[in-house]
């Protein structure tokens, strides 16, 4: 009598490389460095002007940054489910939470531009004080960025819609999805350190 011999399936193989387009990775990369130096000048800058910081600190509106906030976290949760849908190749699917993360995105467009406007009907502007040329300027770059991220979130969804993508190859949506992240990750960074931390 011979025993049976059963073959078991080999376990998948991990990725070994992020998500995505490596180029875009690079350029995030990049962009976070780029962010990260920004992040110091402000805090030197405010270790030497904390009154000044407090004091105009007090004027920006907080309310709107949390809903912002809640806005690049719940469209970056968008961004997220579409990814497994185009793996599973759920086109249809995938185009929807696309569409529904650059609706959050353009709510965040709504709520910024609101808030610059009031900024600058009150006279503020870059050369106002420190306080507020950091203010506009980090906001305003990563405002910059929330409008690229919508471009190709967009993009993306446009093909996923036309049957670009399949479960065979979907870097794009990844990539997109990617992208969308590090903004997230920005603003999530922003946030406390301009609006709330003293």
């Amino acid at each position: 009598m011979t025993a049976e011999t059963t073959t078991l399936p080999a376990p998948p193989v991990a990725d070994r490389h992020p998500p995505g387009d490596l180029a875009l990775w690079i350029f995030i990369l990049a962009e976070l460095l780029v962010f990260a130096v920004l992040f110091a000048s402000y805090a030197f800058a405010r270790m030497h002007h904390p009154a000044l910081f407090d004091h105009y600190q007090a004027t920006l509106d907080r309310t709107s940054a949390l809903i912002n906030t809640i806005a690049l976290i719940t469209g970056s949760y968008f961004a997220v489910r579409a990814v497994p849908a185009i793996r599973a190749d759920r086109a249809a699917e995938c185009t929807r939470w696309l569409v529904a993360a650059l609706a959050m995105g353009a709510l965040f467009v709504a709520v910024k531009s609101a808030e610059y406007a009031h900024h600058f009907a009150h006279g503020m502007t870059l050369s106002t004080n420190p306080f507020y040329t950091y203010y506009l300027a980090l906001t305003f770059f990563h405002f910059m960025h929330v409008l690229l991220g919508m471009v190709i979130l967009a993009a993306v969804a446009l093909k996923a819609h036309r049957g670009g993508y399949s479960a065979a190859e979907h870097s794009g949506v990844e990539s997109g999805a990617s992208y969308w992240h590090m903004v997230d990750l920005v603003w999530l960074i922003l946030f406390p350190l301009v609006y709330v931390m003293r």
